[in-house]
């Protein structure tokens, strides 16, 4: 075969979409762990996404292509009192994103040659011609009112029920980290797999180098109220701190680095794991992507929720309840409270983690099926 005819050879690799949801970096950075094994699994990976969650995978995937997708862009209320409302009157943009993004779809399946969607938490990226799925950890989603609960998952599992298939990243058992959220009475029509928890992390052994290591993370205005008062809360303590800013766009840095107290915008995930396993104790929000990562790397947390956002403040005290992180709410976040985490009785998961790996395997061996 002459060089011409094997350049002339179609590439038959899967070429794969991943679109994760723009609320916070969680939905960008479990997608990690995904892309990692396609391109293992030689596929040829797409990402769609914008803003700061686009930015953190471009760090990590220099090499892969690209796609500006806008972002749902929900923003939260300052006052916990006031999140629902605001999250509802926002309801009318979330639907108009939704059916945007499914007209969007068509256009780019047709001209990337996309043989297959993953979807982290945007419902409007089915098809009727390519498998599809929709990665979510919240097939029940609270918040606070019976009535609406209902309402949300029925309107949520209209458009999960339009996609091939749906993976929830956590274990499937008895012993789980999602509770109710992932496990609810009633599934959607759509198969449902349990992926395990999803992390970009490996734990390895490393000396302990810092007292506590914050992560401040999440939508406005609260990642700013609540970086505000961690500043203010362990100014006078004595330990070594490093605060990751969670603004990975972010080149300056506004607040003076002292001997015992590193703060950065943000770290890539190598050195994120190495400082993680060299912290003592963490501080961060409850969101699940951090969860996973903390359990992964077996480490000690102090989950604050973002006030408001039920999701959090349920895994928060579902958690706690597990014994496997300690919890507090924002407004009672004080320097007192590190020392309480201290004396917590923290048990140990023992869940398997690694998962995912072989249901990723088996979708690829479909996709190159299809491509033969």
């Amino acid at each position: 075969m002459t060089k011409a005819e094997i350049f002339n050879i179609p590439d038959k690799r899967p070429r794969v979409l991943v679109a994760p949801l723009d609320w916070g970096l969680g939905h960008a950075t479990r997608c990690v762990p995904i892309i990692s094994k396609l391109l293992q699994q030689n596929c040829s990976v797409i990402v769609a996404a914008e803003g700061a969650g686009k930015i953190l995978l471009q760090k990590e995937f220099p090499s892969l292509e690209f796609i500006e997708l806008a972002g749902y862009r929900m923003h939260y209320s300052r006052n916990r009192f006031w999140m629902p409302a605001t999250l509802l009157l926002q309801f009318p943009k979330l639907l108009f994103r939704i059916f945007a993004e499914r007209r969007w779809l068509k256009k780019i399946v047709a001209t990337h040659k996309i043989d297959a969607v993953i979807s982290d938490n945007r419902p409007g990226l089915s098809h009727t011609k390519i498998p599809c799925i929709y990665i979510t950890h919240q097939l029940s989603i609270k918040t606070g009112n019976a009535f609406l609960e209902r309402s949300a998952q029925k309107i949520h599992y209209h458009f999960i029920n339009k996609y091939s298939a749906c993976w929830v990243p956590d274990a499937g058992g008895a012993i789980n980290l999602t509770g109710d959220l992932g496990h609810p009475l009633v599934l959607p029509k759509t198969p449902v797999t349990y992926l395990g928890p999803l992390s970009r992390f490996e734990k390895k052994a490393s000396a302990i180098k810092y007292d506590l290591c914050i992560l401040i993370s999440g939508p406005e205005p609260q990642r700013t109220v609540f970086e505000k008062m961690i500043l203010e809360e362990l100014k006078g303590i004595s330990a070594n701190i490093i605060l990751l800013r969670g603004l990975p766009a972010e080149t300056n840095i506004d607040i003076a680095n002292t001997a015992s107290f590193e703060i950065y915008n943000h770290l890539p995930a190598e050195e994120l794991t190495a400082v993680l396993l060299q912290s003592k104790m963490v501080i961060c929000r409850s969101g699940y992507t951090t969860i996973m990562d903390l359990i992964k790397l077996q480490k000690k947390a102090i989950l604050v929720p973002t006030p408001g956002q039920t999701e959090q403040e349920y895994l928060a005290q579902y958690l706690r309840q597990q014994q496997l992180f300690y919890a507090v709410r924002q407004e009672n976040f004080s320097a007192a409270v590190i020392k309480e985490a201290d004396a917590f009785a923290f048990t140990e998961s023992s869940m398997l983690l690694n998962s995912y790996e072989k249901i990723i395997e088996d979708l690829v061996k479909e996709l190159v099926k299809q491509n033969q």
